[in-house]
């Protein structure tokens, strides 16, 4: 078959694309320099964050077939064109001083960069990782999570020294020429190739090898049980997670009297736990399964959101928020190898676009369902009561799919056994 490349370094180059579009983490860095210059409203700057996580989860939707058919080079590289000209572009629009432009450039522009750059090497790293499916694509969406950390410090320290406008134009090149670089590498595994050793370890019995529950496309997987109840459970992981993250600093006040510097300095040890969640939790996956791993988030959940407005010690609450943080986390970088466990890798980037929906809308609903529960109690309490009762149902949904998953098992084998074929246990 020729020289094979190296996995790994096609995992290193899905962390390029992931670390460069997970900027977007550190849009509130842009939000006070902003208000001070151009004298606009922090609610009118966070709406273009707000676009572009929309435009995320239906760009990655509407393109899932794109980045099926042409490979992940050409999409990564569509991603950079995308986002390099959104984030430069909202330079342009803070140079006219144009919220209107800032919400076309970075908003769907950028966005629509956002999204395909997102799938773009997820189903690639699956097929190259068949033994390791959780610690691969968390590695790549582990980039994403901790992109923040660098992006946001190195924007800052530009602001200060060139302005907001020249700033959007320096990381808009520096993303496309990262992006560019890394799409050089990402390629698909040649056809029938598996890593040394995994088919004999299979047939020998040294290692447990689970066939995929099926091989669908992404029209025939939206028509399944299965993928409905997966894009609940990323939708409610989502809404819950992305409503604590917006008001976590002066949730951490009101309830357990933290200062405002206390605070801040939580919200900063968030992003590790978020970043570090999304690796900890797929590679553990790989071992333990990626049913147990979504039944084991929302118990954590469940357990954290009701105890949550009774954690008046400072290290408690950060316990359960943290412990929220990596499950938020988790379960984003879970979710494609759960895909390809449930509907094969035929057209897995497609078919994770389409389950991306769930975090578009729940990146409207969360924020807006904490917002009207506060504004009605003036009290975090019983959001997070509620938020609470909503893991009850995500987690009744774990166990309804881990049910339908050995259900659909179950039936495979005795059509096997019926045609006289032995089953690999």
């Amino acid at each position: 078959m020729g020289k094979v490349k190296n996995r790994w370094l096609i995992a290193a180059s899905a962390v390029g694309v992931h670390i460069s579009i997970g900027s977007a983490y550190a849009w509130s860095v842009f939000t006070n320099p902003m208000v001070a210059q151009y004298g606009w409203e922090t609610t009118e700057i966070s709406l273009a964050f707000s676009i572009a996580i929309f435009m995320l989860g239906f760009s990655a939707a509407f393109m899932g077939r794109f980045v099926e058919k042409q490979g992940p080079k050409k999409s990564a590289m569509l991603a950079a064109i995308f986002f390099s000209v959104g984030v430069a572009g909202s330079g342009l629009a803070t140079a006219f001083e144009s919220l209107f432009l800032l919400y076309v450039f970075y908003g769907v522009i950028g966005g629509i960069g956002l999204g395909i750059g997102y799938i773009a090497p997820v189903s690639t790293l699956v097929k190259w990782f068949p033994d390791r499916r959780g610690l691969a694509t968390g590695l790549a969406i582990m980039g994403f999570g901790f992109a923040a950390l660098l992006s946001g410090p190195a924007a800052a320290a530009l602001i200060d020294s060139v302005g907001i406008s020249n700033t959007f134009y320096v990381l808009g090149a520096v993303y496309f020429i990262v992006m560019i670089l890394a799409a050089q590498y990402l390629s698909p595994p040649p056809e029938g190739w598996a890593p040394k050793g995994f088919k004999e370890s299979g047939q020998n019995g040294t290692r447990k090898i689970k066939a995929d529950l099926s091989q669908l496309t992404a029209n025939e997987a939206i028509k399944t049980r299965r993928f409905w109840m997966l894009w609940c459970m990323l939708f409610l992981n989502v809404t819950c997670g992305i409503a604590v993250i917006a008001v976590a600093s002066p949730m951490a006040q009101d309830i357990a009297g933290m200062t405002p510097i206390a605070a801040a300095a939580m919200v900063g040890i968030m992003g590790l736990f978020n970043g570090g969640g999304r690796l900890g939790w797929a590679s553990l996956s790989d071992y333990i399964g990626r049913p147990n791993v979504y039944t084991t988030f929302f118990v954590l959940q469940i357990i954290a959101f009701f105890m949550l407005p009774f954690a008046s010690n400072g290290i408690v609450f950060q316990i359960l928020i943290f412990t929220i943080l990596t499950c938020y986390g988790g379960g984003f970088a879970s979710i494609p190898a759960y895909i390809g466990d449930l509907f094969g890798t035929k057209q897995l980037g497609a078919i994770h676009g389409y389950i991306l929906t769930a975090w578009a809308v729940a990146g409207v609903v969360g924020p807006i369902l904490l917002s009207l529960i506060y504004d009605s109690t003036n009290s975090y309490n019983l959001t997070m009561m509620i938020f609470g009762i909503l893991f009850i149902i995500a987690f009744a949904i774990s166990i309804w799919i881990r049910a339908d998953i050995n259900r659909l098992r179950n039936a495979q084998q005795a059509t096997n056994q019926k045609l006289g074929v032995v089953i690999t246990k």
